[in-house]
């Protein structure tokens, strides 16, 4: 379980790079829409496991507690293909006493096009009653320490956020 250390600095995004699988494509040969959140939650979850030693399971079984997806946000911007390599960041932009809200992003290999965004709401619940309970002391250092800073995320739209990120891609270039 996440053990935040003061004197250690984490990462605010994590980053995989995937193949996109051709059982998880349509006839057109894109990733199924259904599919990105496959990609997105595993990627995150082995990132976090990886730069955070963070297992979600942990929290389960020790502290009976768990997120629940609550509100999905999604934009389809240019289709992932059957055997492309891509790139999927994901970041936590905002959290609360009982919500966070995970944006992931997915580019193609060199990060130079845009392909998906994602925000993810969730709530954090007692898998005892399956009723909101506040962000436990651990999991609250925990999100304190990865949370993306300077996002204002009350006051930010998921339209001009997709564009913020496109033009941020496109000046990587």
């Amino acid at each position: 379980m996440f053990k935040r250390d003061p004197n250690r600095s984490y990462p605010t995004e994590t980053e995989s790079r995937v193949i996109i699988r051709f059982q998880d494509c349509d006839p057109l040969q894109h990733l199924n829409n259904a599919k990105y959140f496959d990609y997105y939650f595993n990627a995150r979850e082995d990132q976090a496991a990886k730069l955070y030693d963070f297992n979600p399971g942990q929290l389960f079984h020790e502290l009976k507690t768990s997120w629940v997806v609550y509100q999905h946000q999604i934009a389809y911007v240019r289709p992932a293909q059957v055997s492309e390599w891509v790139r999927i960041m994901s970041r936590l932009i905002y959290f609360n006493e009982d919500t966070t809200v995970t944006e992931y992003i997915m580019t193609d290999d060199g990060k130079t096009h845009l392909k998906n965004v994602l925000w993810v709401t969730s709530k954090y619940v007692s898998v005892l009653t399956g009723k909101r309970i506040p962000h436990d002391e651990t999991v609250m250092g925990f999100l304190q320490a990865t949370l993306v800073p300077h996002v204002d995320f009350p006051s930010l739209h998921f339209n001009d956020r997709i564009r913020e990120i496109k033009h941020q891609v496109v000046t990587m270039k």
